[in-house]
């Protein structure tokens, strides 16, 4: 991996160290409906990402139709609602948006050959020492010991939500691709309604459930492979297919 660590910097970078800082800072300007309602729109940048890098994915209209159906499922779910958001908040998820876009581009371009546990090490590695200056240099460290409740939050958060969701996503792109793997985004607003059911006891509406039947099915759609007739040499085959 030391002989790839400009593809290897580039993507703890994009995928990791920009995200989780923009994100985390954005959460606290926007609601919550419109920032999901925001990071939705990775795969369409995708999309856009693997046409500009010469390598633009291959859409059958099922899986076209599985973006707008996505899309449609997230609108349902989050709402709307862009009442008192904010523009820093905006900008801010929108390079989270794009960083997360063009990650798994990265991985598949320049790293599809190395080991997913080995990546996954490293940029976690690499991200916790870009870190450390940061919370030196702007005084982030805690003023006194988290709580046992905190401490389980993070081993959590950095074994279940980090290194085993980043080993799950190099399986993901590796059988259906950078573009739509990351149709995971559609996904995250329906999980949060549900965990905000069952943990909160928020309300499920009508909408709720008919979003995310429309985020089920553009998730599908848009993570179908296209299959192309298989070509054939055989005469009677060719002359059926020909009439």
């Amino acid at each position: 991996m030391l002989r790839r660590w400009k593809p290897l910097l580039a993507y703890t970078v994009v995928e990791i160290v920009l995200p989780w800082f923009f994100l985390s800072s954005a959460e606290t300007r926007l609601p919550s409906s419109t920032a999901g309602l925001l990071l939705a729109a990775v795969p369409l940048v995708g999309v856009a990402v693997a046409f500009l890098s010469g390598r633009p994915e291959r859409f059958s209209l099922p899986n076209w139709i599985g973006v707008l159906l996505g899309m449609l499922g997230v609108a349902a779910l989050v709402g709307l609602d862009v009442a008192g958001s904010d523009l820093v908040g905006v900008a801010e998820i929108a390079v989270v948006v794009v960083g997360y876009a063009i990650g798994p581009v990265i991985l598949v371009r320049w790293m599809s050959d190395l080991p997913g546990t080995g990546v996954v090490a490293v940029s976690l590695l690499l991200s916790a020492l870009i870190y450390v200056p940061v919370v030196a240099l702007t005084g982030g460290w805690p003023a006194e010991p988290p709580s046992a409740a905190a401490i389980a939050s993070v081993v959590t958060l950095a074994v279940v939500c980090s290194a085993a969701a980043f080993l799950i996503m190099f399986a993901l792109i590796a059988e259906i691709g950078p573009v739509r793997t990351t149709t995971i985004t559609y996904v995250n607003p329906a999980v949060a309604i549900i965990a905000g059911a069952v943990v909160l006891g928020e309300r499920v509406t009508i909408w709720t459930i008919i979003g995310f039947a429309l985020v089920l099915a553009g998730s599908f759609f848009v993570t179908r492979r296209r299959r192309d007739p298989l070509p054939t040499t055989e005469p009677a085959a060719v002359e059926t297919a020909t009439g």
